[in-house]
């Protein structure tokens, strides 16, 4: 199967730190705009994307390590997502791009956080799609993401479906139940019954995953607290643990690139009411012995960025929420022309 769409070029591109696979539109000039995907997909999830973009602007997507076709590099998650920020940033300076937009989906969206973070004069904007809370996944309360005691419970490698990584494994490309890798896109990266062009790249894109304690899920820790797992040091879910993962200081840094946030309203991904949250699944009754809201909460992912990008423009940053009805966990494939409208404006704003 030809995973790439008439037009779209992929290359690897050797950095500093490892060598990265990069998709881009064969000819394409103009002004840098950097995608980074999300967890168990990769850089094909932005081809249509890509082509859509007008001519002027230079869409540059990228492979995280471990996923598509970069090096499957160890990921440290002691060090939250820096590994996948710093190699974002190590191939911005491989291609020679000084400053770009950034935009990130999910776990990307973390990503490109830690970049702006890090060295926000590089960033002529950002963009933020369906992103991980800035307090990390799992594990925190409150609109100022109060962590579990301890920290990291019930968060990182040990909240994955064990069926579902089995599932990866084996590379199934199968509908066969509700966990094969095409179902798990169908029912949770987008609202039912909306089915994407292109799926069949895109479950290719999912089962590009390596997989592993230094991959997705990664390792994991135990406890007697409910629900009895802690995040662990090494591997993709790890990462977003709210004792390695955290960016709740965005108004201290110089300069304010703006901000563009769109969600899709019914997202079961990322969410107040996450479908990936223990708590929720305690609250629902799916995962047994939930202790309740007073002792083990559901973290308010949603409304923690809100807050957080809240603390941004009041300290003279500037950011705008997009939220798309009717629509789940990746609206530019789902609604791509509102989707596209706004981020379209966006960048011709920031200029």
């Amino acid at each position: 199967m030809d995973l790439l769409l008439p037009g779209i070029t992929a290359t690897r591109v050797r950095t500093d730190r490892l060598t990265v696979n990069v998709l881009q539109i064969d000819g394409r000039d103009g002004i840098p705009v950097v995608l980074v995907h999300g967890n168990v997909s990769s850089a094909l999830f932005w081809q249509q994307l890509m082509l859509d973009l007008p001519a002027g602007y230079r869409p540059i997507a990228v492979d995280l390590r471990g996923f598509g076709d970069t090096d499957p590099e160890p990921v440290d998650a002691t060090r939250g997502v820096r590994d996948y920020s710093d190699d974002v940033r190590a191939t911005m300076a491989a291609l020679h791009l000084d400053r770009a937009h950034l935009a990130g989906w999910s776990m990307g969206g973390g990503v490109v956080l830690q970049c702006l973070r890090d060295q926000p004069a590089a960033l002529a904007s950002v963009t933020l799609v369906n992103p991980v809370s800035p307090f990390g996944f799992g594990g925190t309360s409150g609109l100022d993401g109060v962590p579990a005691d301890p920290p990291g419970l019930g968060s990182g490698g040990g909240t994955a479906n064990p069926q579902f990584v089995e599932r990866l494994a084996a590379g199934d490309r199968s509908a066969d139940g509700p966990l094969a890798p095409r179902n798990v896109l169908l029912a949770h990266y987008v609202k039912p019954p909306f089915v994407p062009e292109g799926l069949d790249y895109l479950v290719e894109s999912m089962l590009s995953t390596r997989l592993g304690p230094d991959h997705y899920p990664g390792d994991l820790g135990v406890t007697q607290a409910w629900p009895g797992l802690l995040a662990g040091s090494r591997g993709v879910l790890n990462t977003m643990a709210p004792n390695h993962f955290r960016i709740d200081d965005l108004e201290v840094i110089e300069p304010k690139p703006p901000i563009l946030w769109v969600r899709g309203t019914d997202d079961v991904i990322v969410s107040d009411t996450s479908l990936y949250d223990l708590a929720r699944l305690g609250e629902l009754g799916v995962v047994p012995g939930w202790p309740g809201p007073e002792a083990y909460p559901v973290q308010p992912m949603v409304s923690q960025t809100r807050g957080v990008l809240d603390h941004y423009a009041a300290a003279g940053g500037s950011y705008q929420e997009v939220p798309i009805a009717d629509t789940g966990h990746s609206p530019f494939l789902e609604k791509p022309t509102e989707f596209m409208a706004a981020f379209r404006a966006h960048l011709d704003a920031a200029g």
